[in-house]
């Protein structure tokens, strides 16, 4: 049973959300929906269409890339709520959900297998402060490609010459050493996509990030520990 029902290009984003604010206006007293939910969708749907417009432009700078992941962050996010709270307390009919864009619904439980496989993958450089990470399986290791099994990218950073108290301590949670194990790394992200993209502060720049990645299922458990791999931060 498929459960990653947002599209993964950025402008079918755009458009099933502009979907949504229409559909859910029309039909808002019968599903709960309220005008304050339905603003906030279209807020940051106008936000992510004019910030997408910039980033695909000669505009684009390493804050129009930041804002770019931001503002759809929480375009899927008040779609996620809604969907998860909405959708099915009165439930929908078979048509509202095609009306939404979404598969009906499936009530033939499937069971959610943990993940067996590792991940691993490469870095490039795509501009100052930058790296984008390719996920893949890694080799010798076994991915049901039909399991529907998302990331969680854990990652670190080492200042160069060292950490401080106050650095290890603080909001970042930079590292105190070089991590032999994923299970050191004290930050984490989860993503379905093969490709991500980490904006770093410019303070950060020459220091070391390390990463590990685990498969992830739906019900957040994971598979085995990924290699640590590190890159510099540009």
């Amino acid at each position: 049973m498929a459960t990653d029902w947002l599209p993964r290009r950025r402008e079918e984003q755009i458009a099933m959300a502009k979907t949504w604010i229409s559909v859910l206006d029309s039909n808002k007293k019968a599903w709960g929906i309220q005008d304050s939910e339905i603003s906030e969708l279209s807020d940051w749907t106008d936000k992510s269409r004019e910030i997408l417009d910039k980033a695909m432009s000669a505009e684009r700078t390493q804050t129009i890339t930041a804002q770019c992941k931001e503002y759809f962050d929480n375009m899927s996010a008040c779609m996620r709520k809604i969907k998860s709270r909405k959708f099915f307390s009165p439930p929908l009919s078979d048509s509202d959900f095609i009306s939404l864009g979404l598969n009906p619904r499936d009530t033939t439980r499937t069971p959610i297998a943990v993940p067996t496989g590792q991940a691993i993958a490469e870095i490039t450089y795509p501009g100052p402060h930058l790296l984008l990470l390719h996920i893949k399986s890694l080799e010798g290791t076994l991915a049901d490609p039909r399991a529907d099994h998302g990331f969680r990218l854990h990652f670190g950073i080492l200042p160069n010459g060292g950490s401080t108290i106050e650095q290890i301590t603080g909001p970042k949670r930079y590292l105190p050493k070089a991590p032999v194990s994923g299970s050191e790394l004290p930050n984490s992200q989860f993503t379905r996509r093969k490709k991500e993209l980490f904006v770093f502060s410019p303070e950060d720049s020459g220091s070391t990030v390390y990463f590990c990645i685990r498969y992830e299922n739906p019900k957040g458990q994971a598979g085995p520990w990924g290699p640590v791999f590190s890159a510099i931060i540009p």
